[in-house]
């Protein structure tokens, strides 16, 4: 099948900063993804978590939250959001803007500019007393952010995610969660996490994405004028994919839950940068991807021993994740059913019309996220990660159209159980 140029990307490698223009006349906004990223290190994880959220509260030119959000109102109710994720051993800090387009307004602001230059803002120019950040808003910050950290172990479904990762990457920099660790966010204060950030400017690979109806020389005109960054070392995205498995490990923690929450995790010895991995994201969508999966039907619908059941895959560490509901007493029924389906998987026991529509809903799903500026980034982003080129958004839909039934017995084989993770009643 033939697709037009789906995303019309161009890179800019400024001082210290990488551009992205995504020149696109899809949208009436402008919208503008920076991302930091940095390696999950256990010492740097609770400030890293921490950090985004002082720098958006308050910048030495709007000196307090409520100023930073009156100007984003004047801007035509253009937001500021932030983020934070890992992808596989990376640390990543995501600051968006999105701003109205000047092109479909009636007076002629120039709001990319003062959009970039707000970014920049944030970024460069922290409200700082003393020589460091503000102490009261690091504490008000370091509050949130145990209430972020508190509302994963409240979550009993991403707990016991969490809780899987944990013991499966013993000691892997990946056990560490995006939010850091409850117990090291007293240990933050104004001025360890000044010294951090500082680092942070110095080292971290930067990346910004401008996508909109754009002029590509007015925005890296603007960029360059904004972002004076000192010019640094390319980090290489070294995979991790973790120990060989000799031997499954079982864990079974208890609590007051009244549902049991069985996850089980994989080692598939893929990961982006490899050339079976389309291959791997069609294996997931059978076994436990989507609807139609062979997870979902055989754990959920016809034993109905599941609450939910399905898989996802982490592209970057090389894990394939099981998530599933059950009643307490079906722990070992559900385990014997699960471990099944990865046997079918491996004998090749799935019909031409399962991977035809596991294809068709692949597809649409990569369609389905390009039709957003943030999915856009993040398609693109994940590029930032591989060593094979896969920029045109076409070559993905096509990649994955070529795999074929013996490239998924091929994944199916090289996939190695690691551990089982139950979380049951304190009563069980």
């Amino acid at each position: 099948m033939n697709y037009l140029k789906l995303i019309n990307e161009t890179m800019h490698e400024l001082s210290g900063i990488t551009l992205h223009t995504l020149n696109t006349s899809k949208f009436k906004t402008n919208t503008l993804v920076l991302k930091l990223k940095s390696a999950l290190t256990e010492e740097n994880v609770t400030k890293r978590a921490l950090l985004p959220y002082v720098l958006q509260t308050a910048t030495n030119t709007y000196k307090t939250s409520t100023e930073l959000r009156i100007y984003l109102d004047e801007l035509y109710g253009a937001t500021l959001n932030v983020d934070l994720s890992k992808k596989g051993e990376f640390h990543i800090i995501t600051f968006r803007i999105d701003i109205a387009n000047e092109k479909f307004l009636k007076d002629s602001t120039p709001l990319l500019q003062k959009a970039i230059n707000l970014l920049a803002d944030v970024l460069l120019n922290p409200l700082v007393e003393g020589g460091y950040f503000s102490s009261s808003i690091v504490e008000n910050e370091k509050r949130t952010l145990k209430q972020r950290i508190q509302s994963i172990y409240d979550d009993k479904m991403r707990y016991s995610s969490h809780r899987l990762v944990e013991e499966m990457c013993k000691n892997e920099p990946y056990r560490l969660a995006a939010n850091g660790v409850k117990d090291d966010v007293d240990t933050i204060t104004a001025q360890n996490l000044y010294e951090y950030y500082e680092q942070v400017l110095n080292t971290d690979d930067i990346h910004l994405y401008a996508i909109g109806d754009l002029d590509e020389e007015e925005v890296i005109n603007f960029v360059e004028k904004a972002f004076p960054l000192k010019s640094r070392q390319k980090s290489l995205h070294e995979v991790n994919k973790g120990k060989n498995v000799t031997s499954e490990n079982e864990v079974i923690d208890r609590d007051d839950v009244k549902q049991g929450k069985l996850n089980i995790g994989y080692r598939t010895n893929i990961t982006y940068n490899d050339s079976l991995y389309p291959a791997l994201q069609v294996f997931n969508g059978i076994f436990g991807g989507f609807s139609h999966s062979k997870l979902f039907i055989n754990v959920r619908e016809k034993e109905s021993l599941a609450y939910y059941a399905a898989s996802r895959v982490e592209s970057h560490k090389g894990l394939l994740l099981v998530m599933s509901g059950i009643d307490f007493s079906n722990y070992e029924k559900a385990v014997k059913i699960i471990k099944e389906q990865m046997v079918e998987m491996q004998n090749g026991n799935f019909t031409d019309n399962e991977i035809a529509q596991t294809k068709a809903v692949i597809k649409n799903q990569i369609l389905e996220t390009i039709d957003t500026p943030r999915g856009q980034v993040e398609i693109l982003y994940n590029n930032e990660f591989g060593s094979i080129d896969r920029k045109a958004i076409e070559d993905i839909i096509s990649n994955i159209e070529n795999v074929t039934k013996e490239d998924i017995i091929n994944v199916a084989k090289q996939i190695q159980l690691d551990t089982i993770y139950f979380l049951t009643g304190k009563e069980d």
